[in-house]
């Protein structure tokens, strides 16, 4: 999936040597989680807005560089690893570098979770099936089979949740032979969790930004 077409670049990276000031005065007008820090344009790590409340705003950025964390995406790096990479550090901007450690710009989180949501996963007309069975019982393989032996287009799947070695995962299937599917995951050993043959509940993951916040955990 293309997502360098989000790139944005007219957001700003500081350097050591400037202020945490003027970092500050950043963070007070945008809703951004970080912001990058280089060292003579080469990216050294990201400051997290959550800590500005401890530093003091005469000093330099460098003065707090072991503060610093250290994630970011590249132009080649995956809609997937770049979700991931979101959630595992509790972000919402995310840095690009070249080869050379540069600074190209960010991904927005809003943007990157946007292309999902235009993914035929949300806007193929279907219905949503959550299935559960033990993570050593399960496969990807298995489950297209199940749907695809009953005429029926699987038009995504992916892992909502683990717990306890059970493995949750959630479907969207194309309009046709629901029910015989669903028969099909109970005579392979699966837990019907939820069944929802209409497309009210794919608006309301559109709709509702905690469903997004809870898998992706941000």
């Amino acid at each position: 999936m293309y997502i360098q077409s989000h790139i944005i670049e007219t957001i700003p990276a500081f350097e050591l040597k400037d202020t945490i000031k003027d970092v500050i005065h950043f963070f007070k007008h945008t809703t951004y989680s970080h912001v990058a820090i280089a060292d003579q344009s080469v990216f050294v790590g990201l400051l997290p807005e959550n800590d500005l409340e401890t530093f003091e705003k005469g000093k330099l950025i460098e003065d707090y560089k072991y503060n610093l964390e250290s994630f970011f995406a590249t132009k080649k790096t995956s809609w997937l690893d770049v979700l991931e990479k979101f959630a595992r550090n509790n972000a919402n901007l995310l840095p690009i570098l070249d080869e050379e450690a540069r600074i190209l710009g960010y991904y927005d989180l809003n943007d990157i979770v946007g292309v999902f949501i235009d993914t035929p996963f949300f806007t193929e007309p279907g219905g949503i099936l959550v299935v559960a069975k033990g993570i050593k019982d399960y496969s990807f393989s298995e489950i297209a089979q199940i749907v695809e032996s009953n005429n029926t287009r699987l038009w995504g799947a992916f892992i909502t949740e683990v717990r306890n070695d059970v493995i949750q995962i959630t479907l969207k299937l194309s309009d046709g032979n629901f029910g015989e599917v669903v028969q099909t995951f109970r005579r392979y050993n699966y837990s019907i969790l939820f069944g929802n043959k209409d497309d009210q509940f794919i608006e309301n993951l559109k709709e509702r930004s905690d469903y997004l916040d809870k898998y992706l955990n941000v």
